[in-house]
């Protein structure tokens, strides 16, 4: 059977054989009762990582959002975000259902002039308003290709919202993905803000956990935050050994952020396809389907039908994630793949939207 090149996510990687190995052989206790080496091992050597003094183990980087946000902020608080944030976009309204607080999005916050737009979304103290308690970021920001925030960028921004008094934590889910671009250390981006969570799964490529690091009291209340979500696991162990290996796997990141560039490149030779941003800052590819005349759904389909599969972020864009499963021949398939699609597009197309 003819391999699936799968680009939806870096999501879909697979454990390593050592991995597997780990997990059979780890060393267990109950986590809730604090008693799990290899929990407590993952817990410090994240924290030791990204410069924080505790850090917490949580099944996914969405529960490791919400529970930094419980731990935060008060019920009737008011959160600020960029308007196609990760947090804002798709994690189930679980602020205001759980935590209880306000949403306010900031549009373009990470495309510049980013102190400004903070300044002017805080609302003054008034009876009417929500009182702004936390802003929260996002580095890598997914939505808008995996584009970087600079170390300066996220610094004037934590100093601006500790005048605001806003505490930050920052959505990082492939944190380390931002490090490699930039080349480095990973402190130089987590070093601003109040916390941090970052995923062990996606580009790291361990089957399931996140990590939320900050100071000591914080983790005390995310812990109880935790719990509150149904989060609290036993012998977790099994888990975290896979995610102590995935630690070490963010040196290789780099590999994956060339493999998007070369896929991003051959791409953008063809006359209908738009990629946006260009180069690639990271992993993800985004393209325009605007000029196929194809929604981006029809689009993946017709990919799909030659074992590949992408996913449409929504009706002119599609996005092709790399990651360690993917190899310099899946990217030469792919690019086949997009050239037979192109080639048999039927000419005189109008561009979609512009139907008559």
């Amino acid at each position: 059977m003819e391999k699936i090149v799968d680009l939806r996510s870096d999501t879909v990687t697979l454990p390593t054989p050592a991995m597997r190995e780990a997990m059979a052989c780890a060393a267990l206790g109950d986590d809730v009762f604090g008693e799990d080496p290899t929990v407590r091992r993952l817990e410090e050597e994240g924290a030791a990582l990204v410069g924080k003094e505790a850090a917490l183990f949580l099944p996914s980087g969405t529960m490791g959002n919400l529970v930094a946000v419980l731990s935060h902020t008060a019920r009737g608080d008011a959160v600020l975000l960029d308007s196609e944030a990760h947090i804002f976009y798709y994690e189930a309204g679980g602020a205001c259902l759980a935590a209880g607080v306000q949403l306010w999005p900031i549009e373009g916050l990470h495309r510049g002039g980013a102190v400004l737009k903070l300044k002017r979304a805080v609302r003054p103290p008034d009876i009417h308003f929500a009182p702004a308690r936390l802003l929260c970021l996002e580095n890598t920001h997914n939505r808008l290709g995996g584009i970087v925030m600079l170390p300066q960028e996220q610094e004037n921004l934590y100093a601006c919202a500790r005048e605001l008094g806003l505490a930050v934590h920052l959505d990082g889910a492939r944190v380390f993905n931002a490090a490699a671009a930039l080349a480095c250390p990973v402190t130089a981006i987590t070093r601003h803000c109040d916390s941090v969570m970052f995923c062990l799964s996606k580009g790291l490529g361990a089957p399931v956990g996140s990590i939320l690091a900050g100071s000591a009291p914080f983790i005390a209340r995310a812990r109880r935050n935790r719990k509150l979500l149904g989060g609290g696991m036993r012998q977790a162990g099994v888990l975290a050994a896979a995610g102590l290996l995935a630690l070490e796997q963010r040196h290789a990141l780099s590999t994956d952020h060339r493999r998007a560039a070369e896929l991003a490149a051959g791409l953008s030779r063809h006359k209908g396809l738009k990629v946006d941003p260009f180069p690639p800052p990271t992993n993800m590819v985004f393209i325009s389907t605007v000029d196929t005349g194809l929604p981006a759904a029809d689009f993946c389909s017709l990919l799909a039908a030659k074992g590949v599969r992408a996913i449409p972020m929504d009706e002119k864009r599609v996005r092709f994630v790399t990651h360690r499963d993917i190899d310099d021949a899946d990217i030469k398939r792919v690019l086949e793949s997009v050239s037979a699609i192109m080639a048999n597009l039927p000419s005189g197309r109008p561009p979609l939207g512009l139907e008559l």
